[in-house]
């Protein structure tokens, strides 16, 4: 392989929302696109749209639950380009719903698209990269990661679980030599059009907490990210709040989400399609963004927890240090 060859990533959920912003920021920079997903409409219009932006394009159809699916996926990126530069895991479903009124089948499918289809994606870019020794593996995280939210039980538990998994992965790639780096970002609220697909028991139209920010954005984040593969990143001050209070403050935030977390999900309108795309994907609105923007922010800043930790504890030490002096 010439060293100058065009990168190739594989984006799962790709053909909307963030996944679809993010397909369309490396097929500016002239990466290879390889794009998964489960509606074959939805897949062609966005192989059109990244070829039409100069890219060499690969539309899959694939449901990211089926691990065997995916890893056929790979399979065919490798035959198509040869190598896998960048694989990011995107695809995700979820329900807006209280705890008692979510059946066990709902749970088991978030689980296994929003969790396992995670799992399966890192363990077909493990496959594809570990030959070459080389490669970066991206987890679409969130601030919900860290901490929970009322009406959102499933997809808060699959990504706390995609976290657990990658912390797990990062330490057997260090026990193994692996030159595989990982890395996981963590969302604030995008807007996107799953809050037009989700299914839902609350009544009325599910939305995303504010403050909202545009997929593009978040996108061009994640692509460099991809490049230069941190081990994580915090995007915006609403995630890094929620993250940090989680952790600082959790009964305060106990009960400032049991009254300002249901009302601040949910819009005026009724739910028109309370069914959504949990178990089959939806043959329209297949765009990166949702119906949000006139209320979207400006890009927000991306955190490297790290320096974060770093001013803590630098902090306290300064602290005790006054102390001791006086």
């Amino acid at each position: 392989m010439a060293t100058n060859e065009p990168r190739v990533v594989v984006i799962t959920g790709g053909t909307a929302g963030l996944g679809r912003a993010m397909a369309a920021a490396c097929a500016r920079r002239g990466w290879r696109v390889a794009v998964l997903a489960r509606d074959a409409d939805a897949l062609a219009a966005t192989r059109d749209e990244l070829e039409s932006l100069g890219a060499d394009a690969l539309a899959l159809p694939v449901d990211v639950a089926d691990a065997g699916a995916v890893v056929d996926a790979a399979g065919q990126v490798l035959r198509r380009w040869g190598r896998v530069d960048a694989w990011i895991n995107n695809a995700m479903t979820t329900i807006f719903s209280p705890i008692t009124s979510i059946a066990p089948e709902e749970y088991a499918r978030v689980t296994a698209v929003t969790y396992l289809g995670t799992v399966h994606g890192t363990i077909a870019a493990l496959r594809c990269m570990q030959a070459r020794g080389t490669g970066v593996i991206v987890q679409i995280g969130s601030a919900l990661s860290y901490r929970a939210i009322p009406l959102q039980s499933a997809y808060c538990g699959a990504k706390f679980a995609m976290r657990a998994f990658t912390d797990a992965l990062r330490s057997e790639l260090k026990h193994d030599g692996s030159k595989v780096r990982l890395t996981m970002l963590q969302l604030p609220a995008v807007n996107t059009p799953q809050f037009d697909w989700a299914r839902t028991r609350m009544g009325r139209s599910p939305r995303p907490v504010p403050p909202v920010f545009q997929p593009e954005d978040i996108a061009e984040i994640v692509f460099k990210a991809a490049r230069h593969a941190p081990r994580e990143v915090w995007i915006g001050w609403p995630a890094l709040k929620l993250i940090a209070g989680g952790i600082a403050v959790p009964g305060y935030l106990d009960r400032y989400l049991a009254s300002a977390g249901f009302a601040g999900q949910a819009t005026p309108e009724t739910e028109t399609d309370p069914e959504g795309n949990l178990f089959e994907a939806k043959a329209n609105g297949h765009t990166a963004r949702g119906r949000f923007s006139d209320e979207a922010k400006a890009a927000p800043m991306a955190f490297n927890p790290a320096w974060l930790r770093l001013g803590v504890v630098l902090g306290a030490l300064a602290g005790a240090v006054i102390l001791l002096m006086f």
